[in-house]
């Protein structure tokens, strides 16, 4: 028997986060959930100009350069970065819509935005 069927509990109003965007949004934590992606991302968002060359972030790291092109590649396909290839080399900046899509999400989890407007 369930606690519901038992009476104990009222169903929760809502869920905060919906199915939707509880799977998109597992599509861009799992893109950070490898600390070279997580740290790429990092570098990349220091950057006080907003972009960085692939040239400077392939040095920081004992891997080899299509290995760091991957990893790109999937922070650009989860959507936290775009990329722009200018000549050889393709420069990457974050991108802050994602970036704010998650602070709001871990904010409605945490639930910082009912406190702050309580």
């Amino acid at each position: 028997m369930s606690k519901q069927e038992g009476g104990c509990c009222e169903p929760l109003p809502e869920a905060p986060l919906a199915e939707e965007q509880a799977a998109e949004l597992a599509t861009v934590f799992k893109a950070l959930g490898d600390p070279v992606r997580l740290r790429l991302l990092s570098m990349i968002a220091s950057q006080g100009d907003g972009e960085v060359c692939v040239c400077e972030l392939t040095p920081a790291f004992e891997l080899s350069q299509p290995t760091i092109s991957h990893h790109l590649k999937l922070l650009r396909q989860a959507g936290l970065v775009d990329s722009e290839r200018r000549g050889t080399w393709v420069y990457y900046r974050v991108r802050p819509e994602t970036t704010e899509r998650l602070t709001a999400a871990l904010a409605d989890v945490t639930g910082e935005r009912r406190a702050a407007t309580v």
